[in-house]
């Protein structure tokens, strides 16, 4: 049986146990009476009780110094018993040398965490002391602009937490005399001019749209130029490549708003489109549907006549002449269902909403082209369209396109060319659509406007009351 250690000697409050005598008193290490043939197990350490701070607060910061400082006396202290404990048996000794060895791994892994939780928090203190945050950014959620979003918000952070990067200040003020107090009072100038920077820029950011970019670069501009003239006294302003950041992050903001803007007019345009579709769609199997019962009808009765010998009469002609007409309609049906280039342009015009210097050149496959013009008669227009021309052709889709590449550069909307209106007279639009489709059999350059002329006099009445 060996001998305990030097210094060591029975605990009486937990027999089994040898606990440490540093000569002037009794200190909280014990650890297994090596005579008793106890297992080695160390006693667990069981924290204190304590109120858990807020994050981010001085409390916390205060706490993760004591629970650093805790966790290494800690492992000074295992290290220890571990090294002292040369007399147990080598079965016992290999196993508590194990047991002790695991709680260093974990005490280590413990303090690894507590010194990334410090660093972290030093760094967010310092970024919230300039008035740098972690907010929801418009970018955040776009795969594409992730990457570059990411990069750019480090640049921003590192400039910003590191002296001379995001401002530039005199290092010879005095107060009093006093270089220390003159470094003291630069340094909290310097965080207050960066705090109300960074607020602007942020706001500017959050509040960004595609429209205003420029408005929102000369309002940062002239944030910076407004810092530097009222910290001219100390030599204080924002530093020009910290300043380019923040203009490089407005304009990667604006350029995204900018093309989901356009991604999402052009899905709204396309579900108009494929709406239209559907329409005519369902109107050609309406129609094809029709005539196949017709068809149906004529050839029994004409069966019934050639069953009674009557075929040469004359309702047996005229049954034979229907179902020729019927066949023919039905061709052609099935060639325009085919055909996505059938239909009819149409030129309208609403000089009661966009005045007498604008038409609206489409292209519909409607069957009934007057369908199209009731949809766009909707209650998102104070007065029906006036219709100038409505011309079917087997390439409908080519003069419509052809029409617009040569008023191109008099198009309305030069960002969406799905809006397909044109600051021209319905005189202008004539003459390229007879070169492009032939002689117009109806082209009516005056609008009507029955409704907006009518309002226009009930107006005047009521004036002139």
């Amino acid at each position: 049986m060996s001998t305990a250690p030097a210094n060591w000697y029975p605990d009486p409050q937990n027999p089994g146990y040898l606990r440490y005598w540093n000569g002037n008193e009794w200190t909280g290490d014990s650890v297994p009476d090596p005579a008793a043939h106890i297992p080695a197990q160390p006693p667990p350490r069981v924290p204190p009780p304590a109120k858990v701070p807020i994050f981010g607060t001085r409390a916390y910061a205060k706490r993760q110094s004591q629970d650093l400082t805790e966790a290494l006396a800690e492992i000074q202290r295992l290290r220890a018993a571990l090294a002292s404990f040369g007399g147990l048996e080598v079965a016992e000794l290999q196993r508590y040398r194990e047991q002790l060895a695991a709680q260093i791994t974990a005490e280590q892994a413990h303090l690894d965490s507590v010194r990334t939780q410090v660093i972290n928090t030093q760094e967010e203190q310092v970024l919230q002391e300039i008035g740098i945050y972690r907010y929801r950014h418009p970018l955040s959620d776009v795969v594409a602009y992730r990457a570059r979003l990411d990069q750019l918000q480090g640049d921003i952070k590192s400039a910003a937490a590191r002296d001379g990067g995001a401002i530039e200040a005199s290092q010879s003020w005095q107060v009093n005399g006093s270089a220390a107090q003159g470094r003291k009072m630069i340094r909290e100038y310097s965080k207050l001019m960066l705090r109300a920077y960074n607020a602007e820029a942020d706001n500017l950011v959050r509040s960004l749209k595609p429209y205003k970019i420029d408005t929102a670069l000369e309002r940062l501009d002239r944030l910076a130029t407004t810092i530097e003239r009222l910290g001219e006294t100390m030599k204080l302003r924002v530093t020009p490549w910290y300043h380019q950041l923040r203009r490089r992050e407005l304009e990667l903001t604006s350029d995204y708003l900018e093309k989901l803007a356009r991604q999402k007019e052009a899905e709204r345009d396309e579900r108009d489109r494929l709406r239209e579709e559907r329409k005519a769609q369902q109107e050609i199997e309406r129609e094809q549907q029709r005539l196949e019962k017709q068809h149906q009808q004529y050839a029994s009765a004409l069966a019934a006549l050639e069953a009674a010998g009557n075929t040469d009469s004359a309702r047996g002609r005229d049954l034979q002449d229907k179902l020729a007409d019927l066949e023919q309609k039905r061709t052609a049906l099935a060639n325009r269902a085919g055909n996505l280039r059938v239909g009819h342009v149409y030129v309208v015009s609403n000089i009661g909403a966009f005045g007498e210097n604008m038409v609206q050149i489409g292209m519909t496959r409607r069957l009934d082209p007057d369908d199209r013009i009731s949809d766009l008669n909707n209650s998102s227009v104070p007065f029906k369209y006036d219709v100038h021309a409505m011309h079917f052709d087997l390439d409908a889709a080519g003069i419509e396109e052809e029409l617009h590449r040569r008023l191109a550069h008099k198009r309305v909307n030069l960002v969406n060319s799905r809006r397909e209106f044109f600051r021209v007279t319905p005189a202008e639009v004539r003459e390229p659509m007879q070169e492009l489709a032939g002689e117009l059999l109806v082209f009516t350059e005056f609008p009507e406007a029955e409704d907006y002329r009518r309002s226009l006099e009930a107006a005047r009445r009521t004036n002139q009351q």
